[in-house]
C-alpha cells in the first residue's frame, strides 16, 4: 500500500486533491510586493488563486482562540491610516490603477502642496498606467487641504489622492 500523503485517495501517481501552482501564487506575491498593492487575484477556467497582505483573511490560518489576543497588536500599524483628517467628501479620487507622481520629473516642485490655491482644470499629479501618464486635474477651483498619496506611490481605482477645499 502507498501512502498517499494525506491526500484523501490512492495515489496511483497521479496527484489527488487541491492542486496549486506554487509558482504562479509566489509570482502573484512578488508583484503585491513590487506594485505595493494588497490585493491581486487570478481566474481560469477551473480555478481562482488570491494573494493578499494585511487583509482580513490573514488570521484563517489561526487555529486557536490564544492568537486572537495578538491579532489586535498586529492590527494596530495599520490603524494610522485612517487618521481622522480631511474630509474626504472633498477628496479627488484615481480613476484608475496605477503609480501616481507628484512631481513632473525627478527632482521638480511637486504639481501642488497643502494651502496651494488651484483653479478647475490645474493638474494636480500623474497616474500612470501601462506607461501611459495620465493627468488628474482639479475638478473645481479651491485651496489644497491635504495630499492623501506620495510620489511614486501605487494607487487604486477610487483612492483618495488630494482634498480640495
Amino acid at each position: 500500500m502507498a501512502n498517499d500523503g494525506g491526500q484523501g485517495g490512492k495515489s496511483n501517481g497521479r496527484k489527488v486533491g487541491m492542486n496549486i501552482d506554487t509558482a504562479l501564487v509566489r509570482e502573484l506575491a512578488e508583484l503585491l510586493n513590487e506594485t505595493g498593492l494588497t490585493e491581486i487575484e487570478v481566474e481560469d477556467d477551473d480555478r481562482k488563486i488570491r494573494v493578499s497582505r494585511g487583509s482580513v483573511a490573514a488570521p484563517v490560518h489561526a487555529a486557536a482562540p490564544a492568537p486572537l489576543a495578538a491579532a489586535p497588536v498586529a492590527a494596530a500599524p495599520t490603524a494610522p491610516e485612517p487618521a481622522a483628517g480631511p474630509d474626504m467628501t472633498d477628496a479627488v479620487k484615481s480613476p484608475m490603477v496605477g503609480t501616481c507622481y507628484l512631481t513632473p520629473e525627478p527632482g521638480a516642485a511637486p504639481y501642488v502642496a497643502v494651502g496651494k490655491a488651484v483653479k478647475q482644470g490645474d493638474t494636480l499629479l500623474i497616474v500612470e498606467a501601462m506607461k501611459v501618464m495620465n493627468p488628474i486635474t482639479a475638478p473645481r477651483s479651491g485651496t489644497v487641504t491635504a495630499v492623501l498619496v506620495e510620489n511614486a506611490q501605487p494607487v487604486e481605482f477610487d483612492q483618495p489622492l488630494v482634498v480640495i477645499a
